[in-house]
Order: C-alpha cells, then sequence, then structure tokens
C-alpha cells in the first residue's frame, strides 16, 4: 500500500494551491484520506480529512474556509485545493490514511505518503 502526493510548490501569500493523493493497494470508497502537515520546528497537525465512502470532510479551524478535501473515484485520487494561502501554511503536507472507514487522529494513522513541500511567500 502506498500514497502518493504531488503538486505543491513556491506560491505568494494570498495564492492557490492544489495537492493530490494516490492511494494505491486499496480503492477511495473504503477508507479515509487525511492530510497533515508539518511547519519547521513544529509537531505534525491534522488539516483535513475526507470518509471516501459518503464524503463526509473535515477541517482544522486553521484552514476552515480556505482549504477543500474532495476525492475522484474514477482517478482514485484526493484532492487538497488550498486557497487564500498564508505565510503560516509553509509546510510539508502528508497524506495519510488509518486503512479503514474513519477520520481520526495522527496515531491512527497507518499509511503515510512521503509529503509534498508547499511553501508561502510574504
Amino acid at each position: 500500500v502506498h500514497l502518493v502526493e504531488s503538486g505543491g510548490g513556491v506560491v505568494q501569500s494570498g495564492g492557490s494551491v492544489r495537492l493530490s493523493c494516490s492511494p494505491s493497494g486499496f480503492s477511495l470508497g473504503t477508507i479515509a484520506v487525511a492530510w497533515f502537515r508539518q511547519a519547521p520546528g513544529k509537531e505534525r497537525e491534522a488539516v483535513s480529512c475526507i470518509v471516501t465512502s459518503d464524503h463526509t470532510t473535515y477541517y482544522s479551524d486553521s484552514v476552515k474556509g480556505r482549504f477543500s478535501i474532495s476525492m475522484d473515484s474514477a482517478n482514485n485520487t484526493v484532492y487538497l485545493q488550498m486557497h487564500s494561502l498564508k505565510p503560516e501554511d509553509t509546510a510539508i503536507y502528508y497524506c495519510a490514511s488509518p486503512g479503514n472507514g474513519y477520520c481520526s487522529g495522527l496515531g491512527s494513522m497507518v499509511y503515510w505518503g512521503k509529503g509534498a513541500l508547499v511553501i508561502v511567500s510574504s
């Protein structure tokens, strides 16, 4: 089982970026897929999660209203669309899954991608 992220890069403050996560080894519709991020010198934190069986979504307070998580079952891909980016959004963004259908915390994640770097310049 692998999670592969793509997207990211350097963007100006106020800009937008879309990250993609493609899980191989299992199909969307059976699992939850989450995004976490880790900024330099800080702990990894939850950003968003989607229950792929019913499209229920969750967001951290810091990104609510600016980020949107979605899925494309045909392409077996989960997206994190990020708008109104701020310098404090600079981090490595990780796709993760608990391997089951429940959005849960950091400690419940079993599968992790290698991360995608997002740098927001001021």
